[in-house]
Order: structure tokens, then C-alpha cells, then sequence
């Protein structure tokens, strides 16, 4: 393994107060930053954000950072910050390149590759800090819209979490400081499409899913050190749809969505509260959750929408104990966003919107087009009342989300010249975007 640490001028020191304390001072300030890819609440909302609503290629951009390499995760922010990771594309080829798979779609390209993680200074674009965590051959090909590096870092304030997939999963301390690596072997996805599921962290634990053709499993790693705290096996194809960790009557759960069944773990023990089926193939969508109940959504063929209670005990599959079920409309890439008492999504990747009421599933806008925007990978963000929707060209629409309910109006049409999969960034009165060559910080001057 190659490890190459680039150090730009020197990071402040940053104190943070051991065990309890420290865990309370994170939940309060993560609401001030954005430390994993769905933001601080897991709903795509910022919580005390307030970007701009207009802007191009030369209007309101504080500045605009070149990444190298290909990625598709999101940007994490915290404090002074902006953290990326990438797949960077060498000219060296394998000696001994791998074969594809019989019953993969792609092929393995046999290019050595240079998995790597950069942290960018939040007021200036400038680069603070990078390393190459790996140089490796993908053992797989990939989706044409996927990348090597789609998985969104998080952090929990005092580390930084970064998985490259069958290359590893990293830790860094926040200054760049390389720190453990734990290898959970190597994924065979469907048809070869490549990986893309994000590291979750709570407290002590960081969770990862790994949902593939062999054998799937879901493991909890301790934050600090990489070790296993348990791992449990999951009979599941191939996922892509992040965890959601949620706190309820005074436990942990871990919700998976998938194709089988939607189940809740107890974070403590790996044991499985409550599953669901009803889900499509090929699941992507994370869920998202607020007051006791959580939300799951696929789209592939067919369309699946569930509300389920955290409270929950046992096999709910069929049973009148879900709360409400909707087929029309669900997304496959992008996942919902959950703002107040709606639930927002898009129709599989395309630019028509549905709203329902969280508490009865009732559709207050139906299918209705957003204008302008054409293919959407990403998955849309809200602040200050306002949602915001990217699609592949990089054309932004700003949605008054308290029209909703009676029609759509658009506050703000803006185009970057970049081609856009990541899910918008929310901190304060900045917007992040990541594209396919370049980072933007969007701010009014």
C-alpha cells in the first residue's frame, strides 16, 4: 500500500471533552455542520442553514476547487473544513489484470487506481490536506455513472471516516493524520455495477453495510480502533442504500433497506427488532426517519413506498401495523427528503416531484414536472424553507417548499458548467457542490 500525505499550512487545534460529554457536544454541534451525506438530522435538511438562491458560473461563487480523479460522494463539512474523496485514474496497467465476472455487465478495466481523501479549507477553496489511502486494480468494472469512490466520508467530529469499499475502510484524526484500516474483503455487485454504500457513525460505533452477490453482511466497527463490536449475516442481494441510525424508546436501532426485507437492528447487539418486505430490487434509497416512524423507498420496475413505527416488533410484511404504503412515483437514485410533516421525492431519476403527508401517506402534490431539470442522480436538500434539486447537466432549481401543497413555485434557475451525481451541501449560508472536475462553495459576497 502507497501512502502519500500532502500538508498545506498547518490545521488550529481542536479540543473535544472524552466519552459522554464529547458524543453531546457532537449532536449539538453537527447541527451547524454537515457530517455525513444526507446532513446533520440523515433527512437532507439543514437545520440552520440559509444559501443563496440565485447563482452561475460567475455569480455568488466564493470559490471553485479542482478534484482531481472521478467521485460521486458527497462532501462532508466540519467547522472550518470541506472533505472529499476521490478515484484518481493512473496510466499504470495491472501485470496481471482481473477478469470480469461471467455474469457481470462491465468489465474490469486493469488500471491501477489511487484512492484518495482531501480536505479543503472551508473559507478559501484552498487544499489543506491530502492522502492517498491505496493504490489498487478494481477487481470490478463499474456502472458508466458510477464511480470508485461513491461512498460519502462522515465524521463524528474528532475522526474522519472514509470508505473506498473492497480497497478498505480508513480513519483519519481531522488533520489528516492517518490513524487505523480495516479490509472487509471484496464485494461482487450486481452486474458489475460498482459500490456505493456511505459509513455510518454514532457514538463509538461505525457501521457498514455490505450488501453484495456472495455473502452479505452488516458489521459495527469500533469508531476508535477498526475492531468488530458484532457482525451479523443478511440474506440480500446487492444494495446501495446507506444505514439510518435512530434513537427510540431509549435504543439505537440500525434500519437497512433492501430488496428482502427492511429491518431494524439494535445498535447494542446486532439483534433484528423488526423487518418488512415489500421492497424492489436494487435498492438505493436511503430512509429516513422522524417522530417514531421511518420511511423506505425503492423504485426498480416497480414502485415501493413504506412508513413503518419504530416501535415495531417481529415480520410486519403484509400487516395492517405498517402505517401507510404508496406505489406510485418512488425514487430509485435519489433518496427522500423528509421536511416537517412531508415527504419529498422523485419519480425514479426523472424531474417529477411527489409530496405526502408523513402521518397518512396522503398525496399533496402528485407527480407534478419541475421545470428544467432533466436526469437526477442527486438527492435533494432543504433549507430555510426552501428545497433544492441538481440535476446531471449542474441546473439547480430553489423550491418554496410551503407551495407544495397547491403548486410549485420556483424561486431561483442556476446552471454551473459541470456535470453533477453528488448530493447538494448545506452549512450556514453556503452551498457545496461537487462536480465532475471541480468543487464549488456557493455564498452571497
Amino acid at each position: 500500500m502507497t501512502r502519500l500525505l500532502l500538508r498545506l499550512p498547518a490545521l488550529a487545534c481542536v479540543h473535544y471533552l472524552p466519552s459522554t460529554a464529547a458524543a453531546d457536544d457532537f449532536n449539538l454541534e453537527r447541527m451547524n455542520n454537515w457530517h455525513q451525506w444526507r446532513g446533520p438530522l440523515a433527512t437532507g435538511v439543514a437545520p440552520h442553514g440559509e444559501p443563496p438562491i440565485k447563482w452561475d458560473e460567475k455569480t455568488n461563487i466564493k470559490w471553485k476547487s479542482e478534484i482531481p480523479g472521478l467521485g460521486s460522494s458527497t462532501p462532508i463539512v466540519w467547522g472550518d473544513q470541506v472533505f472529499v474523496s476521490s478515484a484518481i485514474k493512473t496510466d499504470r496497467k495491472a501485470e496481471n489484470p482481473p477478469q470480469a465476472d461471467e455474469r457481470a455487465k462491465t468489465a474490469p478495466e486493469g488500471i491501477l487506481y489511487q484512492f484518495v481523501v482531501m480536505s479543503f479549507d472551508r473559507a478559501t477553496g484552498n487544499l489543506r490536506w491530502k492522502d492517498v489511502a491505496c493504490e489498487a486494480v478494481p477487481h470490478e468494472g463499474r456502472h458508466a455513472t458510477n464511480t470508485y469512490a461513491s461512498a460519502s466520508p462522515t465524521t463524528d467530529g474528532r475522526r474522519l471516516y472514509v470508505s473506498f469499499g473492497s480497497r478498505g475502510i480508513y480513519c483519519y484524526d481531522l488533520a489528516g493524520k492517518f490513524l487505523w484500516k480495516r479490509e472487509l474483503g471484496k464485494m461482487r455487485t450486481r452486474y458489475g455495477w460498482g459500490e456505493a454504500i456511505s459509513p455510518v457513525v454514532h457514538r463509538d460505533s461505525l457501521i457498514v453495510n455490505w450488501d453484495h452477490e456472495d455473502e452479505s453482511f452488516i458489521v459495527v466497527l469500533d469508531a476508535h480502533t477498526g475492531e468488530t463490536q458484532w457482525r451479523a449475516a443478511r440474506d440480500e442481494p446487492t444494495s446501495w442504500a446507506t444505514p439510518l441510525v435512530v434513537s427510540h424508546g431509549g435504543r439505537d436501532q440500525v434500519i437497512v433497506n433492501a430488496t428482502n426485507r427492511v429491518r431494524g437492528y439494535d445498535l447494542a447487539t446486532g439483534d433484528v427488532l423488526w423487518q418488512c418486505g415489500g421492497q424492489t430490487t436494487n435498492v438505493i434509497a436511503s430512509p429516513v426517519a422522524f417522530g417514531g416512524v421511518v420511511y423506505c423507498m425503492s423504485n426498480y420496475g416497480e414502485n415501493a413506498a413504506y412508513a413503518i413505527p419504530l416501535d415495531a416488533s417481529g415480520d410486519l410484511t403484509g400487516s395492517d401495523r405498517v402505517i401507510w404504503t404508496h406505489r406510485r412515483g418512488t425514487p430509485y437514485v435519489p433518496s427522500p427528503l423528509l421536511l416537517d410533516d412531508r415527504i419529498y421525492f422523485l419519480r425514479s431519476n426523472s424531474n417529477i416531484l411527489s409530496c405526502l403527508d408523513t402521518k397518512t401517506g396522503r398525496p399533496l402534490m402528485d407527480q407534478t414536472r419541475l421545470p428544467e431539470l432533466k436526469n437526477i442522480y442527486a438527492s435533494p436538500t432543504a433549507a430555510a424553507g426552501r428545497i433544492y434539486f441538481v440535476d446531471r447537466d449542474g441546473m439547480t432549481i430553489v423550491l418554496n417548499a410551503a407551495g407544495s401543497g397547491g403548486g410549485l413555485e420556483v424561486l431561483g434557475r442556476n446552471k454551473l458548467d459541470e456535470s453533477i451525481d453528488a448530493s447538494p451541501t448545506i452549512v450556514g449560508r453556503e452551498l457545496f457542490l461537487r462536480g465532475r472536475g471541480f468543487l464549488y462553495c456557493i455564498s452571497e459576497k
